[in-house]
């Protein structure tokens, strides 16, 4: 049994709720692989989701002041992959996408990138 967080809306289809519920915000197959990397290539010292820094990035080298965010093609609609909508509840669909992209910039615009 699985736990809806009440945000969603009620899925037509249970299986698809089951397989949207499964999707982690954290520790992602993406996310950990990085880790692995830096890790392997001597990157220590960084803190994961940390919350003094705006937006919150997955990875936080704070004495280096550096931020990284891993993001995922399908939740932050990467426009080179360009994935479909999901075919029920397209307009809750679309207005989260839209909203994680407003986020996403949000966040680059608070961490300048320095030559």
């Amino acid at each position: 049994m699985y736990l809806r967080d009440k945000r969603s809306p009620r899925p037509k289809n249970e299986t698809v709720s089951r397989v949207m519920s499964a999707n982690r915000a954290k520790d992602t197959r993406p996310e950990i692989a990085l880790r692995k990397a830096l890790w392997r290539a001597g990157g220590r010292g960084y803190r994961l989701h940390y919350k003094r820094v705006p937006g919150r990035p997955d990875i936080a080298f704070v004495s280096k002041r550096v931020a990284v965010f891993v993001n995922g093609c399908y939740w932050h609609h990467c426009p080179k992959c360009n994935y479909p909508l999901p075919k029920t509840n397209t307009a809750f669909w679309q207005a989260k996408f839209d909203l994680n992209t407003a986020r996403d910039a949000r966040n680059d615009s608070q961490f300048p990138i320095n030559d």
